[in-house]
């Protein structure tokens, strides 16, 4: 009797000890996992952080005032959304809508898209940056030349009538020049520095299209044109030290293969 009694006491002392404690063990195991991958993941995304607060401070090291109120200037001559107004007025009065908002949106979408994806067209035609920029300049100069002699160099002549995409958001605001303009800056200035400058830009256009007939009245048409020659001159000399700077480089290389 006390045999069975004594084996039915270690039983009963198993089940209630060391059975729960390998349950308790198993808890514990599952709680210490859970940390610990809970302190894995809190350091993955406290690297993840540092890694992206580092590239900000990188990105944000290039930003220069200077360097961005050149290339506002530029594609504020190049856009020329003021010397646009005439051409906008009389799509209105021709009973052809302009929605401001989509032809601003599509046409930052559509600058925007060729200056990150030009360097990749470029490299798919083995064409580089200083070349492309001795090409732009030479558009730039034509463009100056358009704006102080009043003559038309570049012609619209595609089949498509709607006034927001066309001749609105091409060729007057995302065109030939505005394409060439943005990968010229981009082999003189930091591509923060060129997007900020867009970006404004492009708030600028949107305020314009949507106050057209309030900015003519305000500016007038003398002072529509004064702007437009002015423009013209300043963007004709950036067109000139493109050039000469490119050009410059060009040579370089071809004296450095030779």
């Amino acid at each position: 009797g006390k045999q069975i009694v004594g084996k039915t006491t270690l039983c009963g002392v198993y089940l209630l000890f060391f059975r729960d404690w390998r349950g308790f063990c198993a808890s514990v195991t599952y709680d210490y996992c859970r940390i610990v991958w809970l302190g894995v993941w809190i350091l993955y995304k406290k690297a993840i952080y540092l890694r992206s607060k580092k590239n900000i401070k990188i990105m944000f090291s290039t930003f220069n005032f200077q360097e961005l109120t050149s290339a506002f200037i530029v594609l504020f001559a190049v856009i020329d959304i003021i010397g646009s107004i005439p051409i906008i007025l009389n799509l209105k009065q021709n009973g052809r809508d302009v929605n401001a908002i989509q032809a601003t949106l599509i046409s930052f979408a559509l600058l925007i898209g060729f200056f990150y994806a030009g360097d990749m067209i470029l490299k798919l035609f083995q064409v580089d940056i200083a070349s492309f920029a001795v090409a732009g300049s030479v558009v730039l100069f034509l463009l100056a030349l358009e704006m102080i002699l009043d003559v038309e160099i570049f012609k619209n002549t595609g089949p498509i009538k709607e006034a927001t995409l066309v001749p609105l958001v091409f060729p007057l605001l995302a065109g030939a020049g505005s394409f060439t303009t943005l990968l010229s800056l981009r082999a003189e200035y930091a591509p923060l520095n060129i997007v900020i400058a867009l970006v404004l830009n492009m708030v600028w256009v949107y305020i314009v299209l949507k106050s057209t007939d309030k900015v003519e009245k305000k500016l007038g048409k003398g002072g529509i044109y004064l702007i437009r020659k002015f423009f013209g001159i300043i963007l004709l000399a950036i067109a000139a030290r493109l050039f000469t700077a490119n050009i410059t480089l060009l040579i370089d290389q071809f004296q450095g293969v030779c």
